[in-house]
This record gives C-alpha cells, structure tokens and sequence, in this order.
C-alpha cells in the first residue's frame, strides 16, 4: 500500500533515508546523464556507508532473499542518484529499469530479486516508480556484486 505525503515522508516512513552520494572523480564515466528530458543513471551496487553489502552469484553463494535485500539497497542508492539528477525526490518519475543478477545459469529467479527493487520504487514514489523493467542473469558483476541496476528517469514538474 502506497502512503501518503512526500516522496521523503513515504521513505522515513519505511524506515529509510537517501544515502550519500560518492561523486568522486572517476575518469570512465558518471552517474548519471542528462539527455533532454531523460536522465541515465549508470549501473549503481549495493553499497551502504562506502561498504558493499554483498558478494558472490546468487543460487550458489547468495541466496535468493539476500538478494531482493541487496537489490533493495540497490534501488534506494539509484533513488539517491535520480533525487540529484532532477533536484528532489518527488520530481523522480523511473521509466525503465535494468536489474542485473549475478546467478547461477539455472537460478530462473532474476525476476523475483529484482521485484524487491520494484517494490521500493513503488512504495517510495507511488504512480511515479512504475516503470518498464528488464531482470537478466549475468556471468558476473563488478566488484562480484551480486546485483546491479540501471535506470532510466525524468524529471516531473513539482
């Protein structure tokens, strides 16, 4: 059930709030991109206070529930670089979102970690989080994150 209020009310309420962004200088690329109305947000990981919360493949070293709860970590860092990208949280409206998941060739669950991702986006952002979405199972990730995301957003007037 999507509360009521701000987008931010909707995330304390959850019992969460935006992580910091490490905008450092990285000489490959950026966070986020900013192409007319749509912004692209690089392939963000599971990171919490600098620290990656997880490694390995999901169905060998990560189970299944592990992974909803670091795609959910995921999804609330993108949120963190979406809030940047457009100036506030409750500008945010997610068009489509790219889940990445380290698993084993058999694991056939992608959809269900990245439905965790769905959810925050949905409870955080209400109408705004629906969004067209792809869940792929990779060989691996970087760093051996179990999980990845990509978005694509734009900004909504406030």
């Amino acid at each position: 059930m999507i509360g009521t209020g701000s987008a931010r009310d909707r995330l304390q309420a959850l019992g969460l709030e935006l992580p910091a962004l490490g905008f450092g200088a990285n000489p490959h690329f950026v966070n986020h991109r900013t192409v007319d109305s749509s912004i692209h947000i690089s392939g963000q990981l599971p990171y919490r206070d600098g620290e990656l919360q997880g490694q390995g493949i999901v169905g060998r070293d990560v189970d299944v529930q592990t992974a909803r709860d670091l795609a959910r970590q995921t999804a609330l860092n993108v949120l963190a670089v979406a809030a940047h990208a457009v100036g506030d949280l409750d500008r945010v409206r997610v068009v489509q979102m790219l889940v990445f998941v380290a698993s084993t060739p058999d694991l056939g669950e992608q959809s269900r970690v990245a439905d965790a991702a769905s959810d925050l986006l949905i409870e955080v952002l209400g109408e705004n989080g629906r969004h067209a979405r792809t869940a792929i199972g990779v060989a691996g990730l970087p760093r051996n994150s179990p999980v990845e995301i990509q978005m694509i957003c734009t900004a909504v007037s406030a």
